[in-house]
């Protein structure tokens, strides 16, 4: 066997590298419509979501029949006290939801799965994560971004055959792309790949591993170093993590989502047959873009459950609990955030399913409306559980157990207001789901106007993006002006007993100012454009908010047409409309009025030292050590803590 080199040390990226990589990786093309894309770029294209696609009846109905199986187990199988008490699901629960599938929900039945589309498998965390969060998470981690899905977008028929029915039934598997050092950066990812033969050797270690502690099988990207036969770059493996020189060092505990299991994973001279590589080399990152397109739509359907739950609580309890002479929910204070938490909870749904069913119809490119969906959701979502404190008070901060020790109803508030600050920052924080976002929505103008700003592009190339623009704005800038929202009989279909088309049309009318006010910011930054974080922000959730107005809209007619609430939905989207536009107009304000200069004037005094006399008059209780651990490769010095189940 021939020696294999020593890997590398963590690549030195400056930031235009950085970008290069991002760049790379994404997807380029749109060889299909997106109606998330034409929003931003001013046009609402409510033919993309309108009638509201459904699943096939066979579809629904295999989908209902696993829900009830779903529903009788949680119900008699899971104790979600147990679960956050204990910090683990009990290894009988894991066991049950292999026995009824749960693990194969996605996978095709031809692999042993039970072939779920996107909606019903929301639908499914959406119920077994109102049980226990930490479950949802188990069943997504493995299904969403684990081996099933990139082997189904990428995976050799070999490997599909080799992988998917373990998955389907017996293995747990996980996703490793985060590093000690390496978070939304991937360009400095230091794991590394190295071919020996017909193996490659992979040393390196990860972090935050979701699932990692029971895993059977790991998605693993590492870096493979360029050479003769080997184009290099970031690469994705299927690992067993029985494999020798593999060690799971330590299972990491968190602030909510007590019961997951999730560790630091490190690899030392961790053989993997070049069969198991998905993919070509340096496609690795392109993969995961991918698998998450589809992937983040599990967020959303956590903060469904939560939603849902949260509701309950509120409607209950403030029925229940009496101040001045009358039910807390009659005050308007409280009854304020009643409202909001029905109508967003009514919206997320809107939302959830919306991009659930696109991406099961697989018409559309949902690259932002997944994006979109997460987003929003994880924002909301939190909102939603931190209005529920509040409406319970000081019940609200005391743990169910202390609540049920004392003789009351053990309503984990504070335990659901801990599990959802976590969807803020996974499989995307907020902040780069921005970027992200942002970078999609002003594609368009990048492929026409992109060379006029890149300093490294030749007169010429500037010349010929020039003319190209100038053909783009003169037909684009025009229809920016005036369209169907500043007709008053738009969208008529919508105008029942409530009407919900003054909210559509509204919705097209601020899609043209979205897009203006893009472009506004493009002129005036130009190539500075990318760093303007804070307004590309602000543009990314209007949007998100124009994206959740038409969702709400869409699928309160889909229920009135089925006679299913649909009076109530409508006075649901109703409210949710009127309380995003308030939002909007918010946001459009802080687009150009805003302390964004003067915030970066405060970072450089804060890093400076210049300010640090405030910090005077405290102790820091933070222990002693690195901000970020040693991440060097080599043998473990830990002890395996890897606990397969089953």
């Amino acid at each position: 066997m021939s020696a294999v080199p020593e890997s590398p040390s963590r690549p030195t990226v400056t930031e235009r590298e950085a970008r290069q990589v991002a760049e790379a990786a994404r997807e380029q093309a749109w060889r299909k419509p997106s109606f998330a894309k034409e929003l931003f770029l001013g046009r609402l294209r409510l033919d993309l979501i309108h009638p509201h696609p459904l699943p096939a009846d066979e579809t629904a109905q295999r989908g209902e029949e696993f829900l009830a199986k779903l529903r009788d187990f949680c119900e008699t199988k899971v104790d979600g006290a147990l679960i956050e008490r204990e910090g683990r699901i009990p290894d009988a629960v894991i066991t049950g939801l292999k026995e009824l599938g749960a693990l194969g929900m996605k996978i095709d039945t031809k692999y042993g799965g039970l072939g779920l589309g996107q909606v019903y498998y929301n639908k499914a965390l959406t119920l077994a994560g109102s049980a226990s969060p930490a479950i949802g998470v188990l069943l997504s981690a493995h299904q969403s971004i684990g081996v099933p899905q990139p082997l189904k977008l990428f995976g050799t028929p070999e490997q599909k055959e080799r992988f998917l029915p373990r998955c389907a039934r017996t293995d747990i598997s996980a996703f490793l792309l985060t590093e000690p050092d390496v978070g939304s950066d991937p360009a400095r990812l230091a794991m590394t790949a190295v071919p020996d033969g017909d193996e490659y050797v992979l040393d390196g270690v990860k972090l935050w591993t979701t699932n990692g502690v029971v895993a059977d099988l790991l998605v693993v990207m590492a870096r493979v170093p360029e050479g003769e036969g080997h184009p290099g770059g970031i690469t994705a493996f299927v690992v067993e993590t029985n494999s020798p020189g593999i060690t799971v060092e330590n299972r990491n505990a968190f602030m909510g989502l007590r019961g997951i299991e999730n560790g630091v994973t490190r690899f030392h001279r961790v053989r993997v047959p070049a069969a198991h590589r998905i993919g070509a080399e340096g496609q690795g990152l392109k993969i995961a873009l991918t698998t998450l397109n589809t992937g983040r739509l599990s967020l959303p359907a956590s903060c469904v459950a939560a939603g849902k739950w949260c509701l309950k609580i509120a409607r209950e309890w403030s029925a229940a609990r009496e101040q001045w002479g009358k039910p807390i929910a009659h005050h308007e204070a409280v009854g304020s955030k009643i409202s909001f938490i029905a109508a967003t909870t009514f919206a997320l749904e809107a939302v959830s399913t919306l991009s659930s069913q696109m991406a099961d119809e697989d018409r559309n490119d949902i690259r932002i409306e997944g994006a979109l969906a997460k987003l929003y959701a994880s924002e909301m979502g939190w909102r939603i559980a931190d209005e529920l404190v509040q409406i319970r008070g000081g019940r609200g901060f005391e743990t169910a157990e202390s609540l049920r020790a004392r003789g009351e109803r053990a309503v984990p508030a504070e335990q659901i207001l801990r599990d959802l600050r976590i969807n803020r920052i996974f499989e995307g924080s907020t902040e780069i789901m921005h970027l992200l976002i942002a970078r999609e929505a002003v594609d368009a103008h990048l492929s026409v106007a992109g060379d006029l700003i890149d300093p490294e592009k030749s007169l010429p190339d500037k010349a010929r993006a020039g003319a190209n623009a100038g053909l783009f704005y003169a037909k684009w800038l025009p229809r920016l002006v005036a369209g169907p929202g500043q007709l008053p009989g738009s969208y008529g279909e919508f105008k029942r007993e409530v009407d919900l088309s003054v909210h559509l049309r509204y919705v097209e009318r601020t899609a043209r100012k979205l897009a203006r006010s893009t472009f506004y910011g493009m002129s005036r930054w130009q190539g500075r454009m990318e760093t303007k974080q804070g307004f590309l922000g602000r543009i990314v959730d209007i949007g998100a908010e124009l994206f959740a107005m038409s969702a709400a809209c869409v699928r309160a007619e889909l229920l009135r047409g089925q006679g299913d609430h649909g009076r109530e939905a409508y006075q649901l989207a109703d409210v949710f409309c009127r309380q995003a536009r308030i939002r909007i107009e918010e946001l459009f304000t802080r687009l150009w009025n805003n302390t964004d200069d003067l915030d970066r004037t405060v970072v450089k005094g804060v890093l400076s030292g210049t300010y640090a006399w405030l910090e005077e008059g405290v102790v820091d209780p933070s222990g002693d050590g690195p901000w970020i651990a040693d991440a060097r490769p080599g043998a473990s010095q830990r002890e395996n803590v890897h606990r397969p189940i089953g």
